[in-house]
């Protein structure tokens, strides 16, 4: 029997995500017939869960200088030709409100179903079909430069193909390394990968003496290979969460130097002093307390400090003490992978795509845009930036 004819549009999308769904529509404003294809069995899923179900979908703050990558001018162009504002004038039109939390970080005031739905609407006005349910199983570059998607859906065909399939974290909603297999099928090389603003695990005498803070926060300012970060720190089960970890997760791998000041802006060595001067009778416990959680200072001083009355420190132990609270090192012994990373480090390498566009510089009509290209933003609404404006590169380059 012979097969039915493949479907044929102008360009494909492999992926409804955030960066899938933006070059759709700008491509389908164009005038494109544009169909996007998912295995999920919904859309936009990652938009769903992020921010605490609110979605941190842009940071004003948005430069270059706030993503990881093995060519850091690559992403220059791409956002520099969509910025924070045009999103966010996408948001006005659409009547969403929202609100700045900190740092430039903008989130709906209600829900991130907000925007799923929003760039669904954007979709359907310019015309593009979105197909869930539907795995591919095999993709094709013919003799007459098309390409051929096999799906559990049926063939598919057209001259451009758009890969926006993410990386590897949270393989729970979906995540694989589709992607880069796709890649390397068609001569590109793919960088390593690693989990990305992700939790950082505590092992041995570390994990022995915090493991039962559990819940406990604080603000610090954590620093790794050059970069700082100061934000707040959650202790968990596990080791340690919360935006600064997240934020230096991205530049720490194991055996790597961590170090956090544990009294961010204040002045350690003045602080102790003041109190040695003014409250020599009281415990150095009793003090820290009133500067960082309860139950973490005096943990801190049950092992890294000898806690006893201000009056019997030396200047130089009080220096070691200062010392210690504006560098404490901490030792990690890994993070908690994939699982609950909120990004992919890595992936499809940009020394093969074009900046301008996101076209593969080894087969044209190929593109690959978003999570599954080695950008990595910083934790803030940044990726979904890079999301946004990569798919606006690729869906105004696709050709009509």
């Amino acid at each position: 029997m012979t097969a039915p004819p493949a479907t044929s549009c102008d360009a494909l999308v492999i992926g409804a995500g955030a960066a899938g769904l933006m070059c759709a529509l700008t491509a389908g404003q164009r005038g494109l017939r544009v169909r996007v294809l998912d295995h999920a069995n919904k859309v936009g899923k990652k938009i769903l869960m992020s921010g605490g179900g609110r979605c941190n979908f842009t940071n004003t703050g948005t430069t270059p200088a706030n993503y990881l990558s093995a060519n850091p001018h690559f992403c220059k162009s791409a956002l520099a030709r969509y910025t924070p504002w045009h999103f966010i004038a996408l948001v006005e039109r659409h009547g969403i409100a929202y609100h700045e939390k900190e740092l430039g970080q903008l989130f709906c005031d209600e829900s991130s179903k907000q925007i799923v739905a929003m760039l669904l609407a954007e979709c359907a006005a310019a015309g593009v079909e979105i197909r869930t349910h539907c795995a591919i199983e095999r993709v094709e570059h013919t003799d007459a430069g098309r390409f051929r998607l096999h799906t559990a859906q049926g063939r598919f065909e057209a001259p451009s193909l758009v890969v926006a399939s993410g990386g590897l974290s949270i393989p729970s909603m979906g995540a694989s390394g589709f992607g880069y297999a796709l890649a390397r099928q068609f001569g590109h090389a793919v960088r390593p990968t690693r989990p990305g603003l992700v939790p950082l695990t505590l092992s041995g005498r570390h994990a022995e003496r915090l493991h039962d803070l559990a819940g406990v926060a604080l603000p610090v300012e954590a620093r790794c290979n050059g970069m700082a970060f100061r934000n707040f720190l959650l202790v968990t089960h596990r080791g340690l969460s919360g935006p600064a970890i997240l934020q230096i997760s991205n530049y720490w791998q194991p055996g790597d130097d961590l170090r956090l000041d544990l009294l961010p802006g204040q002045d350690a060595d003045a602080l102790l002093r003041e109190w040695q001067h003014a409250r020599r009778d009281a415990e150095l416990k009793t003090l820290l307390a009133e500067v960082l959680p309860k139950r973490f200072a005096q943990r801190l001083c049950a092992h890294w400090i000898a806690s006893k009355p201000l009056r019997q420190y030396t200047p130089r132990e009080l220096d070691g003490i200062a010392a210690l609270l504006r560098d404490w090192p901490l030792v990690a012994s890994g993070t908690e992978g994939y699982r609950t990373a909120e990004v992919t480090l890595g992936g499809v390498d940009t020394e093969g795509l074009s900046s301008q566009t996101m076209m593969s510089r080894h087969l044209p009509g190929l593109y690959f845009i978003g999570e599954v290209v080695d950008v990595t933003g910083w934790l803030g609404g940044y990726n979904f930036q890079w999301a946004w404006a990569s798919g606006h590169a690729a869906g105004r380059a696709l050709a009509a």
